[in-house]
């Protein structure tokens, strides 16, 4: 019988693969075979083809441009631990171990006017880990290595809730997109999930072995996602307070989670590789390497601009959709700092996705920005190493 689909298509080298029942087998140069169906669909039963290296197919990346440093703000007296935005865009919060956080006006800091910081509060002990702007109160919430969980009235700048329970310091937090909790992170190697009103813990989520650093919550199930420095990560049943699914694919501490906006997968950072997941399921879509380094900060803007940033002081920024990485650059540890405090802790891109924000050791806040003179022509897409790169990672077997 006639091989099936783009079978015959694979007469050049490579290894042979075999087409599992309705996976598709990729058509090189559009030679078919009449025997075929069409769609190049295998038939039941899966038949072992032939197949050249061309089968795999390449996507093409989305060109962006380069990101290039704008301002620098020296303001914290310790390292920068955790960044948040407001709702409306006009001011961000960034939290230090200096123990204080500091408010800038938005716009005032991209252009380093000197009058950019709105006000410090003061109240933790310990390093400020994780901010979170309330979406629909005027409300900041903080956490520390202090074990506090702290809520602020930004009309009065004063702190109105204390949420109580943390055994050990408390490294994420995380807002829920809809209902009015608040999920908290620590080195108990729990998640806890708090009601905003009334300070209640709602759910005590344990099962992790080491400190929960990073957290996503999101409006469908799984509503909350969390990594660990046990290098695992797990999918919670937020009504249940259960876990859904744990995924043990990385190798090393997972310190970072990133998600975007416009499609419902998320990405987890670690020093092995970063991954993309299915956001339903936790499926696992694909590796993105070539970070060789600590990952501690992911973002993830409405382009599809994904970078990840390192204790190294490295920035990587990839492709969203494709996993292609368009740039790495490093970032440049201010002048009197030692080399060794170029790391970064945390990173996020503004609301509207042109101005990225990045907390480092070097106790500065830096703000980057897109290049503005660079065009396809001045940075092409490396097609020739993509490409390589793609068909090495297809013949891979783990």
């Amino acid at each position: 019988a006639a091989p099936a689909g783009g079978a015959a298509a694979g007469a050049a080298g490579g290894g042979g693969v075999l087409a599992l029942p309705g996976q598709k087998v990729q058509d090189v140069g559009g030679a078919k075979d009449d025997g075929g169906d069409a769609s190049g669909t295998v038939r039941p039963g899966g038949i072992l083809v032939k197949s050249s290296a061309e089968a795999t197919s390449i996507p093409t990346p989305k060109w962006h441009a380069p990101w290039r440093l704008t301002t620098v703000l020296s303001s914290h007296l310790g390292w920068v631990r955790s960044i948040a935005f407001d709702p409306t865009n006009d001011m961000f919060a960034t939290g230090g171990a200096d123990r204080v956080i500091k408010i800038f006006d938005l716009a005032k800091a991209c252009v380093g006017a000197p009058d950019a910081l709105k006000i410090t509060l003061t109240g933790h002990i310990s390093p400020v880990r994780g901010l979170a702007f309330s979406p629909r109160h005027p409300y900041l919430f903080s956490a520390g290595e202090d074990k506090q969980v702290k809520c602020w009235d930004l009309e009065t700048n004063q702190v109105v809730r204390h949420y109580h329970g943390h055994l050990s310091g408390v490294f994420s937090l995380k807002l829920h997109p809809t209902l009015d909790l608040l999920v908290t992170g620590g080195r108990d190697a729990v998640a806890r999930v708090w009601d905003m009103r009334t300070k209640h813990q709602v759910h005590c989520l344990t099962g992790h072995d080491n400190t929960v650093g990073a957290l996503l919550t999101k409006s469908t199930d799984p509503q909350i996602i969390t990594g660990s420095y046990d290098s695992t990560i797990k999918l919670w049943d937020l009504a249940a307070g259960k876990c859904m699914t744990t995924l043990t694919h990385h190798k090393k501490s997972v310190r970072a989670l990133a998600m975007p906006s416009f499609e419902n997968t998320f990405v987890s950072g670690a020093a092995d590789t970063l991954k993309k997941w299915q956001g339903r399921d936790g499926r696992f879509i694909k590796n993105l390497t070539g970070h060789k380094a600590v990952v501690n900060a992911l973002a993830v803007n409405d382009d599809g601009v994904l970078m990840s940033a390192a204790d190294n002081g490295t920035m990587n920024f990839w492709d969203y959709s494709t996993g292609y990485n368009f740039q790495k650059t490093e970032t440049v540890a201010q002048p009197g700092s030692l080399d060794s405090e170029n790391g970064i802790y945390a990173a996020e891109f503004d609301l509207t996705g042109t101005r990225l924000i990045t907390c480092e050791a070097d106790k500065t806040i830096k703000i980057w920005k897109e290049d503005e003179e660079a065009s396809e022509l001045s940075h092409p897409i490396d097609m020739a190493g993509w490409r390589k790169k793609c068909l090495a990672e297809a013949k891979q077997r783990y």
